[in-house]
């Protein structure tokens, strides 16, 4: 089975202007953790998580009106919609990543959550190690 039989291909996508607000906001309203960014071609240029906007964003005082392109992750790892879901969740736990940005032809075309893995019975033991793996502190805790 591949990315392609699990992903999620109605995303909303933000442009690197948007504001923090209005991304946050967005992700609240379609329940979502991550959105990715992209320039007027729909080619991703980073992915703004809600975990960007509290350590960069809100941790470091920046007004809400700053934009996304000042707190994103601009190191994506993505997979294409041809990718085996054994192979994606690899990449997952490998990169302590819980969503993946599907890419074909250089632009945005889908998401895959370490959700859809689940969802499908045969991969919930790679779903399982995957989120062992993206669970594992990359430092040691206080």
């Amino acid at each position: 089975m591949n990315v392609r039989d699990v992903m999620t291909n109605k995303i909303y996508a933000a442009l690197p202007n948007a504001s923090i607000t209005e991304v946050a906001k967005k992700m609240k309203e379609l329940n979502v953790g991550s959105i990715p960014v992209c320039d007027n071609q729909d080619q991703p240029i980073g992915i703004i998580t809600d975990r960007d906007i509290v350590l960069r964003g809100v941790v470091e005082g920046l007004d809400n009106t700053s934009s996304v392109s000042d707190i994103m992750s601009k190191g994506i790892v993505s997979v294409t919609p041809d990718t085996h879901v054994h192979e994606a969740a690899r990449i997952m736990g490998e990169n302590q990543v819980r969503r993946l940005p599907v890419i074909e032809n250089g632009k945005i075309v889908g998401m895959v959550s370490i959700g859809d893995l689940a969802v499908t019975n045969i991969y919930e033991n790679e779903a399982g190690e995957a989120l062992s793996n993206i669970s594992t502190p990359s430092r040691p805790m206080i």
